[in-house]
């Protein structure tokens, strides 16, 4: 037990840097006193004290700000940041290592019993705010933006952002970056997920511009291969795709 609670309060130590002593930890961190006290629940529900196990999680909210019902499942190290707010339901299952921020919700989106919750495998990070809803499963290292809402699975390693929740390109985003520095500001002034119009339009012209330059390099390629050539090119000159792009600049 005592090996179990040096696990917890070591996990605030290396995801908090604001955590300075052992003893402020034990005795002030709600999101650790929820998951304690969870334990308890938990352990309350497994032995058939359905009543007992949920007056103790309601006390548990009423002192810390979290609810967890006490059917819910939660592995080792899992980190409840700040705590305020935080809801997760029945049937929700929390591998090793997951991190929630506060205001998350790990909801349900129907009435019917069974498995109506989300299911994080470990190593997931819940950012402040977002809502995970559904029977749907959150890959291991998977990353939800804050403010998010998830209604659909997302696979490992992947990050989910905006309303209702996308799954980013990382490929796309690199583009769009380096698109964007090339006219001369900076895409990490606005963020993707936005829901500004204006914001989306100029994603949106970027990623047709940078498209429109990786089909440019396609048919310059294509037509170098079969043997088309600048006009007024002599015979012994050699060409690239990207010196016959500047060309046609």
């Amino acid at each position: 037990m005592f090996a179990r609670l040096r696990e917890d309060i070591r996990v605030v130590f290396d995801r908090d840097p604001a955590a300075r002593t052992f003893f402020e930890v034990l005795t002030t961190y709600p999101g650790l006193h929820a998951i304690l006290w969870h334990r308890l629940s938990h352990g309350l529900w497994n032995l058939g004290l359905k009543w007992l196990a949920r007056l103790s999680s309601t006390l548990a909210r009423w002192i810390t700000g979290v609810e967890i019902h006490p059917g819910a499942k939660i592995g080792r190290r899992v980190f409840i940041d700040h705590g305020m707010g935080v809801v997760i339901g029945e049937t929700a299952e929390i591998g090793d290592d997951c991190t929630l921020y506060h205001g998350v919700t790990l909801g349900g989106t129907s009435w019917q019993k069974g498995k109506r919750h989300p299911t994080l495998e470990p190593g997931v990070i819940v950012g402040a705010g977002a809502k995970v809803l559904g029977p749907i499963t959150l890959g291991a290292g998977a990353k939800v933006g804050s403010n998010a809402v998830v209604v659909k699975d997302v696979p490992a390693g992947a990050t989910a952002v905006g309303i209702p929740a996308r799954i980013l390109d990382p490929d796309a985003d690199r583009a769009r970056q380096e698109k964007a520095k090339q006219l001369g500001f900076s895409a990490y002034g606005v963020g993707a997920d936005m829901n500004d119009p204006i914001v989306k339009a100029i994603h949106g012209l970027i990623d047709h511009s940078a498209n429109t330059d990786k089909r440019l390099e396609w048919i310059v390629a294509e037509l170098l291969r079969l043997g088309a050539r600048p006009e007024g090119a002599q015979p012994h000159d050699h060409f690239d795709p990207a010196s016959l792009n500047r060309m046609v600049d």
